[in-house]
Parts: structure tokens; sequence; C-alpha cells
């Protein structure tokens, strides 16, 4: 059996560690330890040639630069985000540390808790180097069907924009708006998302596709998504430091709104939803927010 590392052992990491043990003989490591199957040091998961990052966006530079000792290792990359000091993808992060042939970059609709249960998901596996992503899609188990693509900007977009879309969502639900506001907000949110990503020359079927409206709609939708629960919070009127804290977890979509903020000052870009999801994130009222919203 091939040997995996998964670096991260929060849920998704650690879902990704039962799903390919189906196949594979998995290790596993974090931060802090964990009694838990094959759990082992960091120094010795990097001697693996095949590992799995899911090490939250915002935190990844610096575990990099600390941590990360690169030895021909493969990487899938299993997080989602735009780091908010920089605006940068995290294949731009990586590129200091692991060339482009030897990293893909997981997307697709995905929640931990499904994974953990081996329902049938289907997830998109990413890099410019097609071998590579095959090579990673042959770990993984009978319930999850995997797809390959190259566009790795189109995989990074979606995948980091959507959680800011599961906040608007997320607020709409908690202020009662109701369906017809929330199909609209998602329709217009994925156009949006399509949009920026001509901007890295992302293709567009991936935004119609899993990468991009599976897991739009997916993270969009239930209180399963911890960013749905982020916009849950701001329509009962706490503030970002609240909510962070009583969620425990990391949600990715508060960090990328910051990104996006700043990318679309320095770019010039029209981002309305980001733009009023920044607003509710930094104090405004969310009734404010909605009527610049419905009028832009």
């Amino acid at each position: 059996m091939t040997k995996v590392g998964v670096i991260g052992a929060g849920k998704w990491g650690t879902a990704l560690a039962f799903a390919l043990s189906e196949k594979c003989e998995v290790f596993i490591t974090s931060r802090t330890p964990r009694d838990m199957k094959n759990f082992v040091s960091l120094q010795e998961i990097l001697k693996l040639e095949y590992l799995i990052i899911a090490i939250p966006a915002q935190q990844i530079s610096s575990w990099l630069e600390d941590n990360f000792v690169y030895d021909n290792q493969k990487i899938l990359v299993a997080a989602k985000g735009i780091e908010a000091k920089t605006g940068k993808f995290l294949n731009e992060i990586y590129a200091d540390y692991v060339p482009a042939s030897n990293i893909a970059f997981l997307s697709g609709p995905s929640f931990a808790a499904e994974v953990m249960k081996s329902l049938p998901t289907a997830l998109v596996l990413n890099s410019k180097n097609e071998e590579l992503s095959k090579k990673f899609a042959s770990f993984f188990p009978s319930f999850i069907k995997t797809y390959i693509s190259t566009d790795v900007a189109g995989a990074e977009v979606a995948g980091a924009y959507k959680n800011v879309i599961a906040i608007a969502a997320g607020i709409c639900e908690g202020l009662g708006l109701g369906k017809n506001a929330a199909a609209a907000l998602i329709s217009r949110g994925l156009v949006e998302m399509q949009r920026f990503g001509t901007e890295y020359g992302a293709k567009d079927e991936s935004f119609i596709g899993l990468s991009g409206a599976g897991d739009l709609f997916l993270t969009a939708s239930s209180t399963m998504s911890r960013n749905f629960r982020v916009g849950l919070g701001i329509a009962n009127g706490k503030s970002k430091e609240q909510i962070i804290k009583e969620l425990g977890e990391v949600a990715e979509g508060v960090g990328t709104t910051y990104a996006l903020h700043k990318i679309a000052k320095e770019k010039n870009l029209y981002l309305p939803i980001a733009r009023e999801v920044y607003n509710m994130l930094e104090g405004i009222d969310p009734h404010v927010s909605l009527s610049n919203f419905l009028a832009s």
C-alpha cells in the first residue's frame, strides 16, 4: 500500500485520512498531539513522498516558512482560501516552496462529516501536472468519484470565493429574506465569482462544474457550512470576533473576504457581494448593507 501523510488533523484532514485509508497506509500529524490511529511527528510525515496538506489558508505561509523542508514530495493541497494580508492565492504561496509539477489542489463540494460516513462525494484534482492528479486520484476510495483538471486558477478562485458567498447566504437566511432572495444571491454570487476568475485566467467551465457551482450550492445552503453559520451570526447582530470564538473552527470565508476587499481596491474590481460581506464583518448593520447591495 502507498504511504500517504496528512498534515492537519482538523475535521477535513481527519476525514481525508479516513477516506484514503481504504486504499493507502495513511499517517497524520498536527500542531498539537492527538490520540488517533497512525498519529506521528511532523518530521516523520515529511519523509513520505505523498502528502495531503489541510492547513488553513491564513496559516499556511508561516507554517511553510517555519516547518516545511522540500525533498521532492508530491503535495495535494486540501485547503481553500486567499491570504488576507497579501491577497495571494494558495498556489502563489506554495510556489516559493514546491514546483508546480509536484503540487495539486483539491476542490469540489465536500462536507467532512459526510465523508466520514462514506457518503457519495465527487471531487476535482487540479494540477498543471495531469499525471500527478491521476496518481492522487488513485488513492481515493470507492465512494469518492474524482475528476481531473488543469485549471488551478479556476479551482482556487471558486474554492475561495464560494465561502464569501456562503457568508452572504447565511446572512440572507438569518434575516428571513426567503428562498427567492437566496436563489438570487447565489446566482449573482456565481456570476461575481466567475467574473473575478477571468482576472486570473480561470476557465469558465470550472465555475459551472463541481469546483464552482457544486461547491457554492453546498456551502451556501446548509448550517453544516462554517461560513454559512458566520452569516447567521452576523444577521443576529454578533461581531466577527464573537462569531469566530463561538465557532471554535476556522471559517475561511472571513479571511478571504478581507483578501477580496484588498484585491478589489488594488485592481478597481466590481465585487458587490464581497464588498457588502466585508462591510458587515466590519460592523455595518446588515439591513443597511442589504439596501446598498440592492441599489448596486
